[in-house]
């Protein structure tokens, strides 16, 4: 059973200045307001749970556990995944169950995987699919999906008909496309494809976008029967008239997608409420479920928790996550909320509170949130002024609800100014009287009163160090099942699976989609697949590689951007044409040519491209022989590697490897700059017993020398000198803060992450993700919550 915090002050809550009453009704004899449909996560939209399956089995099942089991994390009740179509969607591109007419396949893809594992924690999630692209084939040559509905219908159904086929999953739920225009024709067509093919119970969600369809099922009565729920997107907690007047359910089918920090929680706790107060929305779904996909990717940690390392098992279970569980854990689909003014509503001196009851009667739930502008505000759309302060507040209990005697109660509170921010926590019981309680409320809190019991705050207390990706990395793509994706691989266009070529080759990766998708955003007509760090600069890349028919293939380094902007990226890439040529350019779309020559290419033939950087310098060799060579390579100072193809072709790739070509550093001293790095030599610390941070191996620590201009402190090295006040630190480990005692100080990542290193300062403590960091119990790696490098010392020399 959870422990429980018996503060007395809870009640009385000492404030500075007036404290402000309220009274607000609670009472279910006039009757109840909409039935609760269900808090959710988005995976996919796209790619956005890619490195996910690639984690060890102990903490793959650990992160599961927090999402979906109930009762222990974020207990959601509805998963929401992407239909892949083969085209890039945000993040990445999810293969298609068909990539033509004639094959269908359900063995692609890791939403498959993520809807079992999550019905086995909660048989009772709802599940919902939605496209965001299409493969060719179904436009039929119109690049459209709605030119051919009964195409579009087809395609969609197989896709429903075989996660119940081949994994026994029902699909609850499903969406138009995503984000763009809907056609009223297609939805009609779509209901009548469903229900015969026997998927009557396949409820429909339009068109998760805007509100503007309810103007269309107000005048059309057969599309008022085919659509079930009108799903709008980052609708800022209102809904329109027109949506109000056509009686449907409303959802706010895709929400929050904002940095997971503290901030981050508050949104998703202020949306989970107010969606409902403002615009009587019964489901909120967040964009994304977990953030499983490689920092500088489009929207990285807009997740409600991280998964971002899966060679060594490291994740981070977010604020949002207990934020979810204010609501999930004391709640079920089918649950009613009370009317508003008599359960719902907004407090005087801000915030807002909810409530619901079971069913049957027997149980009642409120959830409060008191999120002020600033430390809630979400990435979209623009949050309009308003002040929330400390209050207190008096519930008067009417109807049944009058005989309750006590509410169980759990409390979250996000601290901007100390260190004393608490998650999902259990308070005392709080006592009716006469039908009557009354709270204390802080600004920054989230409460839940229940009469339900079961709840925990789920914790794995073991869970691995994070780390740098893996140098050296070598892939022979040999142990994994045909079909599947290779482990890390990211694929920014065109799709690349396992295939057995039966062959000396054995398994190799293959790019499989020939034609360019009906896509959903400005997609590279090159395939490419990305892996690796973003940051990294001084690398090789090689990897084998053969054209089937008639294209190029490519290998690259330094591949700067990804999602929907990797039609733009920069890089250094070596390209081989089967019909002879090479060519080396500065970007993925072929423009900017630095060099070209016979590469004696030819389809059917297996070549060795390789690509080396380092510093400005930059070659490419194939088969061992350097074709290309400069001193002067500027276009791109940092990126992941990749490989691909010039054209929606076929094209095989084997025995890829990255290895570092990074330049050594000097050797420690006193007075030498303490950073962030991914590849300095000097990176091994301890915590000593007086509180030092020591570097291993040396007589130096973590020491700071002067104020630099802006009001922070500069961190360098320092001989050890047991009990300094400039070297002696706390570690709150829970919280991550590291903090220089004498000066009540935090260590910080001080410069944004775009340069080979990165500064670290000592600045006022605000409990901000630059401010978290992991020092292990034994000589290591110091971490940061931030970034993927890790604290060092480094002069490097050219």
């Amino acid at each position: 059973a959870p422990s429980v915090n018996s503060n007395m002050s809870l009640w009385v809550l000492v404030v500075f200045g007036v404290v402000v009453s309220g009274d607000y009704v609670l009472d279910d004899s006039v009757g109840f307001g909409r039935e609760f449909d269900g808090i959710g996560g988005l995976s996919g939209g796209g790619a956005t749970s890619l490195l996910l399956p690639n984690y060890p089995p102990e903490q793959l099942s650990q992160i599961l556990d927090y999402l979906f089991k109930p009762n222990f994390g974020a207990s959601l009740q509805i998963l929401k995944v992407e239909i892949g179509g083969d085209a890039q969607s945000t993040d990445g591109t999810e293969s298609s169950h068909m990539h033509n007419a004639n094959e269908e396949n359900y063995q692609r893809g890791y939403e498959w995987m993520l809807m079992v594992e999550a019905k086995k924690r909660n048989p009772d999630i709802k599940l919902y699919g939605l496209s965001w692209t299409f493969p060719a084939w179904v436009g039929n040559g119109s690049g459209s999906p709605y030119k051919f509905p009964n195409l579009t219908a087809g395609y969609i159904s197989k896709w429903i008909l075989g996660a119940k086929k081949y994994y026994n999953l029902s699909i609850d739920y499903v969406g138009i496309w995503n984000e763009r225009g809907y056609d009223s024709t297609y939805i009609k067509v779509l209901r009548k494809v469903l229900d015969d093919n026997g998927l009557q119970t396949t409820r429909i969600v339009a068109h998760d976008g805007s509100w503007d369809i309810a103007g269309d099922i107000l005048k059309d009565p057969d599309l008022a029967k085919a659509v079930d729920i009108i799903g709008a997107h980052y609708p800022g907690t209102t809904s329109s008239s027109d949506a109000m007047q056509t009686g449907k359910k409303l959802w706010s089918s895709e929400d929050y997608s904002t940095f997971n920090d503290l901030t981050g929680g508050g949104c998703w706790a202020r949306l989970l409420n107010q969606n409902y107060v403002n615009g009587h929305m019964t489901s909120t779904i967040s964009w994304n479920l977990i953030a499983s996909y490689y920092k500088g990717l489009p929207f990285y940690r807009d997740g409600l928790m991280t998964a971002v390392h899966p060679w060594t098992g490291h994740y981070d279970v977010e604020s949002p996550i207990w934020g979810a569980a204010h609501t999930t854990q004391f709640t079920k689909p089918g649950w009613l909320y009370l009317k508003h003014g008599y359960g719902v509503g907004k407090f005087q001196k801000g915030g807002s509170y909810v409530t619901l009851v079971s069913p049957d009667k027997k149980n009642v739930t409120i959830i409060i949130e008191t999120m002020s502008h600033d430390r809630s505000v979400c990435i979209r759309p623009r949050l309009q002024p308003y002040n929330v302060t400390n209050q207190s507040v008096t519930f008067q209990l009417k109807g049944s609800l009058a005989g309750l005697k006590s509410l169980h109660v759990w409390r979250t509170h996000h601290d901007f100014e100390g260190n004393s921010t608490t998650f999902f926590e259990q308070m005392k019981d709080i006592e009716v009287v006469d039908g009557k309680f009354t709270l204390s409320l802080d600004v920054n809190s989230i409460w839940t009163l229940s009469t339900t019991t079961g709840q925990h705050k789920g914790n794995y207390t073991k869970v691995p160090d994070p780390g740098p990706f893996p140098l050296p990395y070598h892939d022979k793509f040999d142990s994994y099942a045909e079909f599947s994706e290779a482990a890390n691989f990211a694929d920014q266009s065109g799709v690349f699976e396992i295939f057995d070529t039966q062959s000396s080759h054995s398994k190799v990766m293959r790019q499989v989609v020939l034609q360019r998708p009906i896509t959903w955003c400005n997609d590279a007509n090159q395939p490419i697949s990305i892996i690796g760090n973003q940051s990294w600069q001084d690398v090789n890349v090689s990897v084998d590689a053969m054209v089937e028919k008639k294209t190029s293939v490519f290998v690259a380094a330094r591949v700067a951007k990804g999602g929907c902007g990797v039609a733009g990226t920069k890089g250094f890439f070596l390209w081989l044409n089967s019909d002879g040529p090479f060519m080396v350019t500065s970007d993925l779309a072929g423009k900017n040519v630095l060099g070209h020559g016979d590469g004696h290419g030819k389809a059917g033939q297996w070549y060795t491209l390789s690509v080396h950087v380092l510093k400005n310098t930059a070659m490419a060799m194939i088969n061992g022989a350097v074709v290309f060579h400069t001193n002067d390579f500027n276009a791109s100072p940092n990126g992941w590697a990749a490989i691909g193809t010039a054209s929606f072709d076929y094209a095989q790739f084997d025995d890829f490897a990255v290895n570092s070509s990074a330049l050594l550093c000097s050797s420690p001293a006193v007075g030498q700059s303490v950073v962030m790095s991914s590849h300095a030599t000097n990176k091994m610390w301890q915590l000593t017993g007086d509180g030092a941070i020591q570097l291993v191996n040396t007589s130096l620590c973590l020491d700071t020398n002067s104020f630099s201009s802006a009001g922070g402190l500069n961190v360098v090295t320092g001989e050890c000198q047991p009990g300094s006040p400039n070297q002696t630190y706390l570690y709150e480990e829970e919280q991550g803060l590291v903090i220089l005692k004498s000066q009540n100080k935090c260590l910080s990542i001080k410069d944004v992450p775009t340069s080979e290193h990165l500064s670290v300062e000592l600045w006022p403590c605000n409990g901000d993700a630059n401010q978290r960091w992991y020092i292990p119990r034994q000589p290591g790696l110091v971490t940061a919550a931030l970034d993927e490098m890790y604290l060092a010392i480094c002069t490097c020399g050219g």
